[in-house]
């Protein structure tokens, strides 16, 4: 699975959290340009060691630590990430950069933790975020980061009442707030293997987020009008949409296109009844979160949110929906009976 997703499966992007100091050095200034013009090519390894040569050259560059914090969580160099979280809290010293800087290294911390599975940096992480809130109280994403340590130290009682914390002062519009929600009830799910939390404006002008989604198994299929094997795969995704019409399953048809209308016209000629949006491309929001590069390509989610299937091209997935729908109509059915018992 793409690194991508997993950062966003934490529902953590650590990306600009400080003020932009870039490096003063003049030999580091162009090593840095040089890394910023990686980047925008998706050169991202290479991109991560040109910051790690201006970090060194410049000695007090907050956004060659950002940059690399923000890359090497993306390429998996944990221990780069790591160090430059340790390092850019030697670089602050107001209040809200010292509270940024503790839940940038806080961040590092967990995604390490939790893909190596290691709980002194898992303990570290709880650590990180505590000092971040002490700094700045109303850093509320530091809250979060610090229910999902608690989550994956198996602390699920005091992970419930820092989610609980968070749904107190965050935007009820935000999408990691219908995922704390979900967390809260359950906790043992920040140990699953999540899809990432998004919101999403449909072709007819609604906000859908995926947890909105919640007891439903979702099929995520990304497409474009320009792809072809995305048009051969579409007479399938319609086959999947009418043969699991009422049950508990939501096709999402997320398009690449950066043409408005051609995608509203080619949805409208072909009858694409089930929920459209349009992402915009690969550097998309969602495409980005999935860490799409090729389509077609679908994502199958089961109906506690959790990812099970991630397939390119027109792959075979009936039989799974099959087996992951019929038990969520049985968790939907058990809950029914017990909202309303026999004879009552």
């Amino acid at each position: 699975m793409c690194s991508r997703l997993l950062t966003c499966l934490l529902i953590l992007c650590a990306s600009r959290a400080l003020a932009q100091s870039g490096p003063t050095d003049t030999k580091a200034q162009k090593t840095y340009a040089e890394g910023q013009d990686l980047l925008k090519h998706h050169q991202y390894t290479f991109a991560l060691d040109a910051f790690k040569k201006a970090a060194k050259q410049d000695g007090k560059c907050i956004a060659c630590d950002q940059q690399i914090i923000d890359l090497a969580l993306e390429t998996g160099d944990y221990k780069a990430a790591m160090a430059a979280g340790q390092h850019i809290i030697t670089l602050v010293s107001s209040p809200k950069d010292i509270a940024a800087a503790h839940y940038l290294f806080g961040t590092a911390l967990l995604r390490a933790g939790s893909s190596k599975h290691k709980d002194d940096l898992l303990t570290q992480s709880h650590q990180e975020f505590t000092a971040a809130l002490q700094a700045d109280p109303t850093l509320n994403r530091a809250i979060f980061g610090d229910a999902m340590a608690l989550a994956w130290l198996n602390q699920d009682e005091a992970a419930k009442a820092r989610f609980l914390d968070y749904l107190k002062v965050a935007s009820p519009e935000k999408a990691d707030y219908k995922r704390a929600q979900r967390y809260s009830d359950r906790p043992e799910l920040v140990r699953a293997r999540m899809a990432p939390a998004f919101n999403v404006k449909t072709i007819d002008d609604r906000v859908v987020s995926l947890d909105d989604l919640a007891g439903k198994v979702v099929l995520i299929d990304f497409w474009a009008t320009w792809c072809g094997p995305c048009r051969e795969a579409l007479p399938h995704v319609h086959e999947i949409a009418k043969k699991f019409a009422g049950q508990p399953l939501v096709v999402m048809s997320i398009s690449l296109d950066s043409d408005d209308q051609k995608w509203r016209d080619f949805v409208g000629k072909n009858e694409m009844t089930w929920l459209q949006t349009r992402d915009g491309g690969f550097d998309g929001k969602v495409a980005t979160m999935f860490g799409v590069h090729a389509i077609p390509a679908t994502f199958t989610i089961d109906a506690d949110g959790v990812l099970q299937d991630q397939h390119v091209g027109d792959a075979d997935i009936e039989g799974k929906l099959k087996k992951l729908v019929a038990r969520a109509q049985a968790v939907q059915t058990q809950n029914q009976a017990q909202i309303h018992p026999s004879g009552q």
